[in-house]
């Protein structure tokens, strides 16, 4: 396996650790996140921030990764994205989501310089409009 793509997946090791300092750790020292809706966080103390909230709304958040693709700095991973919608902590059966993803990670010199998501959101937005209701 060539190295850029044992660095994204060991990425998504740590991001289904839920672990911030493993996942920062494996970031550039400038990372970028982008996710789905285009939205995006810089820096590493926004990332930290950004990965503790959205572990915090989705508890459980798992990726599953069924096919890696590397062309250059370039790694991509399809798969599936699944989790628990909280505004708890708990987590309710009914909250489960699971949507197909794709994920790119840029790397350079054994780091994840840009992660990028590809995902359908409307499964986990279904669940926080009825949470909200």
């Amino acid at each position: 396996m060539e190295p850029e793509a044992q660095v994204a997946l060991n990425l998504v090791r740590a991001i289904n650790a839920h672990d911030p300092n493993r996942i920062l750790a494996i970031m550039s020292s400038r990372p970028v996140f982008f996710d789905s809706l285009g939205a995006s966080v810089s820096g590493r103390p926004q990332m930290r921030r950004a990965w503790v909230g959205y572990f915090g709304m989705v508890p459980d958040y798992r990726i599953e990764v069924n096919q890696v693709l590397v062309a250059g700095s370039l790694v991509a991973l399809l798969g599936w994205a699944s989790g628990t919608y909280s505004t708890d902590g708990k987590l309710r059966r009914k909250n489960r989501w699971k949507t197909p993803a794709a994920w790119t990670a840029r790397v350079k010199r054994g780091r994840v310089l840009e992660w990028r998501v590809y995902a359908d959101n409307e499964p986990i937005r279904r669940l926080m409009r009825a949470a909200s209701e």
